[in-house]
């Protein structure tokens, strides 16, 4: 489970999303209502997962991840 007010790693966000690396990759880039990620240094990035939430939770049901499925 994501502890909100958190960062986390791209792989951990996929996966709270339901979703591969790839595709989180490719709405991070193509869709500008998605959360931006933060680089912490040149090796780290991260999400933040309050973002995420309330990205998921506020997407029309066509577009939530669960539905993808």
């Amino acid at each position: 489970m994501v502890q909100l007010n958190s960062s986390i790693r791209p792989e951990a966000a996929a996966e709270y999303l339901g979703v591969s690396p790839a595709t989180l990759w490719r709405w991070a880039k193509e869709r500008s209502d998605f959360p931006k990620a933060r680089k912490l240094s040149s090796r780290c990035t991260v999400f933040d997962a309050t973002e995420l939430q309330n990205w998921r939770d506020a997407a029309p049901p066509v577009h939530r991840p669960e539905a993808l499925h």
